[in-house]
């Protein structure tokens, strides 16, 4: 997506979570209170030996159009968590994702594993739709939020329970993450500007992100041999939805894929 895109993604955001928060605030704020987010259950997963998985639940994608037309996330999410994957993570945003709210409930209610809600936040009532709907994740991008406003949404998280994973594409943004105590930091490898995707920021921003900090890498993983080199630059874990996704069993793919990967490494 383009810069332009990301700021229409945003604006778009916070226009409907103002609106959801006036019409629903109260119901929501009410289940969540009643969900128990499982965020320190989301980051030892991730911190496991070996390179761990993030499998995705996502319909279609800005850059490749509709990615499966017969989407069945609570299906998809089962077939993951039966494959092994670490956490799962689930597109709620409507527009350029068809993704739902309704998807991560559905998808709660169908697997144990740690969830995610891959989203364009804005505002503290989406970490509150996201702990209601079942979550014990959130994405923050760096690229989307003003300083204030991550390290705000930051805080928000850690107090309803929910690990903040931190989106960075470049260097600079990377500094910004690590000056907000971010603990837990998704290197996206896409460029925002030409929808590009090259493995080379993983290798630009791993060495700047400490001991300590857990890393993931996004986009472009998509073999054996990729998930080898995210490794070696120090990488815990890989977000991957696309190479499952389009496939007839998401869940056998990841299945095969985490056959192979171990094989190779073996």
């Amino acid at each position: 997506m383009t810069t332009s895109v990301l700021d229409a993604i945003m604006a778009g955001a916070r226009r409907s979570a103002s609106e959801r928060a006036r019409v629903s605030r109260r119901a929501v704020e009410r289940q969540a209170a009643s969900a128990s987010p499982r965020g320190a259950e989301f980051v030892a997963a991730l911190a496991r030996p070996g390179m761990q998985i993030i499998a995705e639940c996502k319909r279609r994608s800005p850059s490749k159009g509709v990615l499966k037309r017969d989407y069945d996330p609570a299906r998809i999410a089962s077939g993951y968590a039966s494959a092994g994957a670490a956490a799962i993570s689930v597109l709620t945003e409507p527009s350029f994702f068809d993704g739902h709210l309704d998807h991560l409930r559905a998808v709660r209610a169908a697997v144990r594993v740690p969830l995610l809600r891959k989203d364009f936040l804005a505002s503290e009532f989406q970490l509150v739709e996201a702990r209601a709907a079942g979550a014990d994740a959130v994405l923050l991008i760096v690229a989307a939020l003003e300083p204030a406003d991550l390290a705000s949404l930051m805080a928000g998280a850690a107090r309803y329970g929910l690990a903040a994973l931190v989106e960075v594409h470049t260097a600079g943004e990377a500094r910004i993450a690590l000056d907000h105590g971010a603990t837990l930091m998704g290197v996206n490898s896409r460029d925002l500007q030409t929808l590009a995707v090259s493995l080379v920021a993983f290798e630009q921003i791993a060495p700047l992100i400490p001991a300590g900090v857990i890393r993931v890498a996004e986009s472009g993983i998509s073999t054996p041999a990729d998930i080898r080199h995210a490794q070696q630059l120090g990488f815990d874990a890989v977000l991957m939805g696309e190479r499952f996704v389009v496939t007839d069993d998401p869940g056998a793919a990841l299945r095969d894929f985490s056959a192979a990967t171990t094989g190779a490494a073996s």
